[in-house]
């Protein structure tokens, strides 16, 4: 079964679309850390980052980097903090979270909930500073 990462790339489920490359697309976390958390996500669906062939784990760490220097300027952060986890679905992806201090990183913490118009304009904002 496809997991809902490889769902959301075939267009079956939609998404706050960021950036998209031929090998894979980032997208706002709809269960946020802070406001801009993005993930990054290849489209070959493997379950752990590091069993990425070389090239295509190169394609994600590229584009976690040009996503990373849009959030700098976009969002009320200074840093960007990068995890990969992969417990809730099982298709490698990096988490990008804006961060204005360290416990903002800490995925116990209470999601923050932003309506489908503050999601748009968040994802809008953070593709327009890629361009």
């Amino acid at each position: 079964m496809a997991s809902i990462f490889t769902m959301i790339i075939q267009g079956e489920i939609p998404c706050y679309q960021v950036a998209e490359t031929a090998d894979c697309i980032a997208f706002l976390d709809i269960r946020p850390l802070t406001k801009g958390h993005t993930l990054v996500v290849p489209k070959l669906e493997v379950d752990k980052l590091f069993d990425l062939p070389e090239a295509k784990y190169q394609a994600v760490m590229n584009l976690s980097h040009r996503v990373a220097r849009a959030l700098e300027v976009t969002m009320p952060c200074h840093r960007v903090g990068v995890a990969v986890l992969g417990f809730e679905v099982p298709h490698a992806h990096v988490h990008l979270v804006p961060l204005r201090n360290e416990a903002e990183l800490n995925f116990a913490n209470p999601k923050m909930q932003f309506s489908p118009e503050e999601m748009a304009s968040i994802a809008q904002t953070i593709a327009s500073a890629l361009s």
